[in-house]
């Protein structure tokens, strides 16, 4: 995210409105930290640009100070719409299609971190009886998440042997799925979260939920974990004891879905 300077008046509305706490004031106008900035575009989402001239408010209140008045700008407002989304490169431009819920990611095709498989699994049945679906979401706002401490979590979890999910984000920024290593053009930048998929057996989810435990406890953001597998004939979650073995208290339930398509076609 960029500021222009000659339409920023200084009312530091957009500094509550970020995510990661990026923005700030100084020399009178607002500046953006590059480096924590995730490119999740919320200060423009948030803000209604009241379209008023820069000039004749710094004037205004500079007169007003002069009486111990002031004149601030509503909150939820830019002054003169002084914020506004740069054209961003590689490998910059990941931070956006990791971090921001209103863009179409470049790599998937569609909004957000991960896939729509745990909605559409009913239908496509990539996931099977026996078998898990372990999500890693790395990162919060806040804090969000550098590559390499994500690449630090894909790494492990090669070394175990997984199926990551092909159309995953960060999936497909690997250089190579059978290390788990990323591309190296991307470790340095930050994004909102991410998720990492995996399919495994459902008898070693203890194991990946341990490793998982030993190799996020020492990074610096906020890591989640979330098992999926298909309920049985009678409702049954068959994966609650093999989280309890991982020494996790389950939460069971969070989160229910019933494929509504239909395979082979639209018929």
């Amino acid at each position: 995210m960029k500021v222009d300077e000659a339409k920023c008046v200084g009312c530091g509305n957009c500094v509550p409105v970020c995510t990661m706490g990026a923005i700030y004031i100084e020399d009178s106008h607002s500046n953006v930290n590059e480096d924590e900035c995730v490119e999740c575009g919320s200060c423009i989402r948030f803000l209604e640009v009241e379209g008023r001239n820069p000039t004749l408010v710094r004037g205004l209140r500079k007169v007003l100070n002069k009486v111990s008045l002031q004149h601030d700008a509503p909150v939820g407002v830019c002054v003169a719409g002084a914020l506004y989304e740069p054209t961003l490169e590689w490998p910059r431009e990941i931070r956006r299609n990791f971090s921001n819920p209103a863009a179409v990611h470049s790599a998937t095709g569609i909004p957000g971190r991960g896939t729509d498989e745990i909605k559409t699994n009913d239908v496509n049945e990539w996931l099977k009886e026996n078998e898990a679906l372990l999500l890693v979401e790395v990162g919060r706002p806040g804090l969000g998440a550098h590559m390499r401490d994500i690449e630090k979590i894909t790494t492990v979890l090669a070394t175990l042997g997984v199926d990551f999910k092909p159309e995953n984000p960060i999936t497909l920024l690997m250089t190579d799925t059978k290390t788990g290593k990323l591309n190296p053009d991307t470790l340095n930048e930050k994004v909102l979260s991410a998720i990492i998929e995996i399919k495994i057996d459902l008898d070693k989810v203890p194991v990946y939920l341990k490793k998982i435990k030993e190799t996020v406890k020492d990074l610096p953001t906020v890591c989640s974990l979330v098992v999926a597998g298909r309920c049985g004939e009678q409702g049954d979650i068959p994966y609650l004891d093999a989280v309890k073995e991982a020494g996790l208290t389950p939460s069971p339930g969070g989160k229910t879905n019933l494929g509504l398509g239909r395979r082979g076609g639209s018929e």
